[in-house]
């Protein structure tokens, strides 16, 4: 999520009077929130140890890892923008404008930058992804900010301050620590920084998280006013950007770090609002499943597609599960953008779709 968060219940404070029932502390509930965000993270470092146990963190990311990572998890994420947008006839014929012209103006653009040479569109890429990931933890942030209503404006600075640091300084780490044995998409899609330009920024990210974990201590034993779902999204933001980009120095270890628990959240998240949506009233566990099932399997589907398409197309590194590959190469300034579209417009498209003051209608609960 790339912007501010909506507004999810009404009122705007977290009591308003002593008989106003408390406001919840969760997005969607307590057990899905708990799996969305603490979950997701102990499946990371779960098959972190797992790489570590088989000496995996030091090669090239495995098939059986990249299958449930990259193919379930990341590539599915993207497309379930497709749930929120362009599979809602309301939605989409809210703001044609926008949801027509970004995948056709990101096409040009993309074809325009590749043929200035494949370096140039994936590191613009690449860029434009680091951007969207560092927004997404900021806006679960502010999200559950707005959740229990918490408007402190010093609260408020030091949860920002603490959210981007956490995600800046492991980027401004690997930046002045080029080459690294991993990259976001290829190799050399990133340009370094100055060396030790990390030991200027060092400070201020553990000053934030000793400010974060200060007024967390007040906020949950001296105000008695605790939040949760922030608290664990923070802590598990820390533990994954540093573990998954400083400490290992691991394509394996930045995939399994990196990508669950920015996919999961995400994919929660349409879910949900979908659902609701389409469910007015409380839905029964059977219609919850089997909209799920067709939730994830719409997904699936469609990234197995593109992926096929990729693998065959440009990578040609995974026929066992794709197919032989393609002889592509006089397209791929056009192909290449093309199987882009679909990042691109989830990157931009999230920065208008969970905007408070664009969705007025929208609601979690």
């Amino acid at each position: 999520m790339n912007a501010e968060p909506l507004t999810l219940t009404a009122p705007a404070s977290r009591v308003d009077s002593a008989a106003a029932p408390p406001r919840p502390l969760w997005l969607f509930s307590r057990n899905l929130d708990l799996a969305a965000f603490l979950g997701s993270t102990v499946v990371s470092l779960i098959l972190l140890a797992v790489g570590y146990h088989f000496g995996l963190l030091y090669g090239k990311t495995p098939d059986w890892a990249w299958v449930p990572a990259i193919l379930l998890i990341d590539v599915a994420h993207v497309w379930a923008t497709a749930f929120r947008v362009y599979f809602d006839p309301t939605e989409l014929k809210r703001r044609p404008l926008l949801y027509t012209s970004v995948p056709l103006l990101g096409w040009c653009l993309g074809v325009a930058l590749y043929s200035q040479g494949a370096l140039v569109f994936w590191r613009a890429l690449a860029y434009l992804a680091v951007f969207h990931f560092v927004r997404q933890q900021y806006g679960w942030v502010a999200l559950y900010r707005a959740r229990v209503g918490e408007q402190s404006r010093l609260g408020k600075w030091i949860d920002t301050i603490a959210i981007y640091l956490a995600t800046v300084y492991p980027l401004v780490y690997w930046h002045a620590h080029l080459p690294r044995k991993y990259w976001w998409f290829l190799k050399g899609d990133f340009d370094a920084l100055p060396s030790g330009i990390d030991t200027i920024v060092a400070p201020l990210y553990y000053t934030a998280l000793v400010a974060y974990i200060l007024r967390a201590i007040y906020l949950w034993f001296v105000a008695k006013t605790p939040n949760p779902g922030k608290d664990i999204v923070v802590a598990t933001t820390v533990i994954c950007w540093y573990v998954g980009i400083i400490h290992f120095n691991s394509d394996y270890a930045f995939t399994v770090t990196n990508v669950v628990i920015h996919g999961i959240p995400y994919l929660v998240l349409v879910f949900w609002y979908w659902h609701k949506k389409g469910q007015p009233q409380a839905a029964t566990a059977a219609r919850t499943w089997s909209a799920l099932a067709v939730f994830l399997a719409t997904l699936w589907l469609i990234a197995y597609v593109e992926e096929l398409i990729w693998d065959r197309g440009v990578w040609q590194e995974r026929s066992w599960l794709f197919g032989d590959p393609w002889d592509a190469e006089a397209l791929l300034v056009f192909l290449v953008p093309l199987l882009a579209l679909p990042q691109l417009t989830h990157y931009v498209l999230d920065g208008f779709i969970w905007k408070r003051r664009s969705n007025p209608g929208f609601r979690l609960g």
